[in-house]
């Protein structure tokens, strides 16, 4: 991807557009000692193509008195193995995330947020990934209940010490089919930056895939081409000047070259933080 980046003006709009341009990194701030801790996955595609979205996180949580903990042993989720029927490495990665994490766990931290729902479907479904084996069946059991999306986390929290200020953009929200069907979370992005006072816009076919659809976009480029289309029309049928997703693959889905730009919504949050 570095060396991509180097070469991005060069290449076609349609290898240009899969090549997300580096974003600044974001400044960190002191979290407020209360003894909360949660575990964040970093994944194995958010850090290289948006690190901005954990640190947004990581700021977000920050200001509610939350400690974000790195677990530099965790690796991929499993998804994309697991979307090309690689079973056993989707299952050698998911025993490595649980080793890595289950001291943690042991002692005590609330939660393991994820801020890339397809990561958080797949983290999720480890008891019935491995079902079979006697060593992790009941730790993934336990470890799936503590599994978090940051909405959930945000939606249980009072949120005055954030002290948000809506830019008064207007925002159109992209629910991924794994935000919505994997963890029938439908609706509770728009309810969280709605309350917030994010103007919001309409969207049609909120049903509809984006085309990303795990590896689609690069095994299946035709079909997925058409899906994002037809997403971006009606994601801008109410012409918005900002959309949000919840997925690092629906966000590198929906860029278009002078298109209404498109970030996961905790950098959304995080730009309207009050000083």
């Amino acid at each position: 991807m570095a060396l991509a980046r180097t070469v991005r003006p060069l290449l076609p709009a349609s290898l240009r557009r899969k090549i997300m341009p580096t974003l600044p990194t974001l400044a960190t701030e002191p979290v407020p000692t209360t003894g909360r801790r949660m575990l964040l996955l970093d994944g194995c595609v958010q850090p290289v193509l948006a690190p901005q979205i954990n640190q947004a996180l990581t700021r977000v949580l920050g200001r509610l008195g939350i400690e974000l903990i790195n677990t530099p042993d965790a690796t991929c989720c499993g998804a994309l193995p697991h979307h090309l029927s690689a079973t056993a490495r989707a299952r050698a990665m998911a025993r490595q995330n649980i080793d890595a994490w289950w001291p943690l766990l042991e002692q005590g931290v609330e939660a393991v947020v994820i801020t890339a729902s397809g990561c958080t479907t797949q983290v999720r479904d480890y008891p019935h990934l491995l079902a079979g084996e006697p060593h992790y069946a009941d730790k993934a059991r336990q470890l799936a209940e503590k599994v978090k999306d940051p909405v959930e986390i945000l939606a249980a929290e009072d949120l005055a010490p954030l002290r948000v200020q809506p830019s008064g953009q207007r925002i159109a929200v992209h629910t991924p089919c794994s935000l919505q069907h994997g963890l029938k979370l439908d609706g509770a992005v728009d309810r969280l930056l709605g309350g917030l006072g994010y103007q919001l816009t309409s969207v049609t076919e909120s049903h509809l895939c984006c085309g990303s659809a795990g590896t689609y976009s690069l095994t299946q480029p035709a079909l997925s081409d058409r899906l994002r289309q037809r997403k971006l029309s009606a994601l801008n049928v109410d012409r918005p000047e900002r959309i949000v997703t919840a997925n690092i693959g629906c966000l590198g889905q929906l860029q278009e070259e002078n298109g209404t730009p498109v970030s996961h919504w905790l950098n959304l949050l995080e730009e309207d933080l009050a000083p």
